[in-house]
């Protein structure tokens, strides 16, 4: 992996650049869909290219349980398993020990705006208190499964055992994510195993790129008429790998700055392709905790921010010095009824938008949005048969006229989402994958212009009012 910076945004830690992997560039900052078990939900590979993303992030501990990184290994990686021939990323696991451990079942996520600590659930429990999915100890974490209640270990070599399988790009070393409900004393203790287990993750990753033969690429080797063949006993002599995955380190500390900072040190310091950004935040707090970060990680480096992707936070991750971007929000709001424009968020089941025949967002250039140039020729009066005649002889006075229409209207998608129609959710995840696509690609393009700020400005002056 390399990465080039191309422009550094003035005043500010934000910059332009690009990232060549094995699987090809990434233009940033950009932003990152998550696929995470291999797809991005209710869209093809087809669809999420002709949106514009760039790169998929895959999910290990999903992958891992099913179906198997053994499998995703044999077939050839992540890109050639789900048929995406562009840039992937996995993450860690650390989040699902945030997600199945202190927060599951429970009003806790990456964001809040909740900023006084007391008025937030405490997340250290007694095991008879909570259920939980995940228990942390000083080595790895136990996992236990959500679809049949089996127990797994994963430690970060573990874990960067499983990643390299999966056959990522660039992927993470395995870290403790915690949530801003945590107490100093516990981030203290969790920033020092995410450091430990920071070291270990490079280790592992260093021996593995060390060994002079990679079985999946073994199980590459075309059988007579030309198919793949699967598994590990398809080939007798392994292979060498074609491409070595970027490893990034992940800086946490919660939301103390003093913690923050000593994770960039720290993580800065190790031999790390790249560095990512964790944790959860109160929303006031992301922005000091960021640029905290960024302000000492290596610049020559890229930066990716964890988890993050509403519009405002776009901003301002890459007026901070962020380069990429990974969040399930824009499509699953998206398969929920809920959409992005330009003048904020919309709940398009709302009755008013029955009658609605105008595009999700005026003037966007999504599948689901853009327009068609419809022929409404000729009149409708039935002929002597009953049947409706098509075409302008129908009348002797033609009254053709060409009129733009959205390919799908907001009537239109509401009705689907009442009718419980798979389609609903796929028109909508299409439209707000775009929208934040497409966003990043116009604030990359604002650096390059000189005019992020202002372009910041009235970009949000319409969507938060």
């Amino acid at each position: 992996m390399n990465f080039k910076i191309e422009k550094k945004l003035k005043n500010s830690l934000g910059r332009v650049g690009v990232i060549t992997t094995s699987h090809g560039e990434i233009k940033t900052p950009a932003f990152v869909a998550v696929g995470t078990k291999a797809t991005v939900k209710s869209l093809n590979p087809e669809q999420v290219k002709n949106i514009g993303v760039q790169m998929v992030l895959g999910n290990t501990y999903h992958l891992y349980l099913q179906p198997g990184d053994e499998i995703v290994r044999d077939a050839g990686g992540i890109g050639k398993f789900m048929n995406w021939s562009g840039p992937t990323m996995t993450d860690s696991g650390g989040f699902q020990v945030f997600s199945l451990g202190a927060a599951y079942g429970k009003d806790i996520s990456k964001i809040t705006k909740i900023t006084d600590p007391s008025l937030l659930i405490p997340e250290r429990f007694d095991d008879n208190d909570a259920p939980r999915l995940a228990k942390i100890g000083q080595d790895g974490v136990s996992f236990k499964s959500h679809l049949d209640g089996s127990i797994h270990y994963i430690t970060p070599e573990k874990s960067i055992q499983i990643q390299h399988n999966l056959g990522a790009d660039i992927i993470f070393a395995f870290d403790e994510c915690t949530s801003l409900t945590e107490d100093l004393k516990y981030q203290e203790e969790a920033l020092e195993r995410t450091h430990r287990w920071a070291e270990r993750s490079l280790a592992e990753h260093i021996k593995l790129n060390a060994g002079e033969n990679f079985s999946f690429l073994g199980s590459l080797s075309p059988s007579v008429d030309g198919a793949l063949p699967l598994g590990p006993s398809a080939c007798e002599t392994p292979h060498k790998r074609e491409f070595s995955p970027a490893l990034f380190g992940i800086v946490q500390g919660g939301r103390d700055e003093k913690l923050r900072k000593e994770s960039a040190k720290a993580i800065s310091s190790m031999d790390f392709d790249g560095f990512g950004i964790g944790g959860s935040f109160a929303k006031e707090d992301m922005s000091s905790a960021v640029k905290w970060v960024n302000e000492i990680l290596p610049e020559e480096k890229p930066r990716h921010l964890l988890g993050i992707g509403e519009p405002e936070d776009l901003f301002m991750g890459i007026e901070n010095g962020v380069d990429l971007f990974d969040c399930v929000l824009p499509t699953r709001l998206g398969r929920n009824g809920t959409i992005y424009t330009k003048n904020g968020k919309i709940i398009i089941t709302n009755t008013k938008f029955r009658n609605d025949f105008g595009p999700l967002d005026e003037g966007c250039g999504c599948y689901t949005c853009s327009t068609l140039e419809a022929s409404l020729a000729g009149s409708l009066s039935p002929l002597a048969s009953g049947a409706l005649p098509l075409g302008p002889s129908a009348c002797e006075t033609p009254r053709n006229r060409t009129s733009s229409a959205p390919r799908y209207s907001r009537a239109y998608i509401a009705h689907l989402f009442h009718g419980k129609e798979m389609l609903a959710g796929t028109l909508a995840s299409i439209h707000n994958l775009y929208f934040i696509t497409h966003l990043v690609d116009q604030i990359r393009q604002s650096i390059l212009d000189d005019n992020f700020f202002e372009f910041k400005k009235e970009f949000l002056k319409k969507y938060i009012k």
